[in-house]
C-alpha cells in the first residue's frame, strides 16, 4: 500500500503514543528531577512578545465565570491567566458577604493580600430607583454595611447601580434621587477609603446623559462610573459623546467578551490610554468548561487591541 499523508500521521500518531506510554513515568521523574529544575530555573522567564505595560489592569467578575469559584480557586485560576484583580459578585460561591465574622473578613483579606491577585471592588445589586421611601433608606442601609465589608477584607470599593425609571414617577426626581443616595453613599464610604462606583446599568438608565446627570448630582469625589460596554454606549450621539459625558468619573471598566463585533472595544481602550485610566477593566464573561484557556485569549485579545501583542 502506498503511504499517503493521512496513513503517515496515522502511524506516526501510534507510535508516538506507545512511546509516550512507555515513558510516562520516567519522564515525569525526569522533569522533577533537581537537575531539570535547576535548568529550567537558570533558564529564566519564558520569552514573551509583549511590547509593553498596559495603562490600565485586567482583572474579572466572578459574574458568571467564576461564580461557582471558591477564594482559593479565584486567586488560583486569575494568577495562572495573569488577571491582576477580581471583583466578587455577591451571592456567588466565594462567600465574601456581610454575614461574615470580624475574624474571616481578616482571613479573606490576608489570602488576597497575599497572593498576585488584587481584591479590587465587590459587587452588590442594590439601587435605588424605587419610589418606596423605606425600602430606598433600607438599600442604603445595607450598601453602607456592604461598603464595611469591602474595607474589612481589602477592596477599594463596591459597584451599585441604577436600574429602572419608574412607571408613575418623574424621570428628572428619580435620576435626583440616586444621585442623592449616592453622595451619602460617597460621604460614608469616604470615611473608610471606599469608592462607589454606579454601573452604567438597566434598559433605561443605561443611556449615557442620565449617568451624567446621576454623577452632577452626586457630586462626590469617592462616586464615580462603572462603564458597562453596553449597546446603548453607541445611541445618543454615539460613543465618544457618551465616553466624554462620563470620562472625569471613570472609576473601573466591565467587559463583555471582547471579540464581539457590534462594539468598538479597541475603541474604548484606545479612550481609556488617552485619558491615562489605570484602574481596573473587568471580564464580565459567560461560563465555560476551560475557563483558564478562555481568560487567557481574552488576555491576548486585551493586549493585542492596545498593540502590545
Amino acid at each position: 500500500m502506498p503511504t499517503t499523508r493521512r496513513r503517515f500521521l496515522h502511524d506516526s500518531t501510534l507510535g508516538l503514543g506507545a512511546l509516550a506510554a512507555l515513558g510516562l513515568a520516567n519522564s515525569a521523574r525526569a522533569a522533577d528531577s533537581a537537575p531539570a529544575k535547576a535548568a529550567k530555573k537558570a533558564a529564566g522567564p519564558a520569552r514573551s512578545f509583549v511590547t509593553g505595560k498596559p495603562l490600565h489592569r485586567l482583572g474579572m467578575v466572578t459574574y458568571n465565570l467564576g461564580k461557582d469559584w471558591d477564594v482559593a480557586t479565584i486567586i488560583k485560576n486569575c494568577t495562572e491567566a495573569k488577571f491582576e484583580g477580581v471583583e466578587l459578585r455577591t451571592t456567588h460561591r466565594h462567600g465574601v458577604e456581610v454575614s461574615l465574622s470580624k475574624a474571616e473578613r481578616a482571613e479573606v483579606k490576608k489570602r488576597f493580600a497575599d497572593s498576585p491577585v488584587q481584591l479590587a471592588s465587590l459587587g452588590s445589586a442594590y439601587d435605588y430607583h424605587t419610589p418606596d421611601q423605606a425600602k430606598l433608606r433600607q438599600d442604603i442601609e445595607a450598601t453602607k454595611a456592604y461598603i464595611q465589608l469591602a474595607h474589612d477584607v481589602g477592596a477599594t470599593g463596591v459597584k451599585v447601580r441604577p436600574n429602572a425609571l419608574p412607571k408613575g414617577v418623574p424621570e428628572a426626581k428619580t435620576l435626583e434621587q440616586i444621585g442623592l443616595s449616592l453622595r451619602e453613599l460617597g460621604q460614608f464610604g469616604a470615611g473608610l477609603g471606599q469608592q462607589i462606583r454606579l454601573e452604567v446599568h438597566g434598559s433605561e438608565t443605561s443611556r449615557g446623559p442620565r449617568c451624567r446627570r446621576i454623577m452632577d448630582v452626586a457630586d462626590h469625589p469617592a462616586v464615580g462610573i462603572c462603564w458597562n460596554s453596553n449597546p446603548t454606549d453607541l445611541e445618543d450621539g454615539g460613543f465618544d459623546a457618551n465616553f466624554d459625558l462620563l470620562k472625569h468619573r471613570m472609576f473601573i471598566v466591565h467587559l463583555r467578551d471582547i471579540h464581539l463585533e457590534d462594539y468598538p472595544f479597541r475603541r474604548l481602550f484606545t479612550r481609556l490610554n488617552e485619558i491615562k485610566f489605570t484602574g481596573f477593566a473587568f471580564a464580565e464573561i459567560p461560563e465555560s468548561s476551560d475557563p483558564v484557556r478562555v481568560m487567557k485569549y481574552f488576555r491576548s485579545l486585551w493586549l493585542a487591541y492596545q498593540g502590545l501583542l
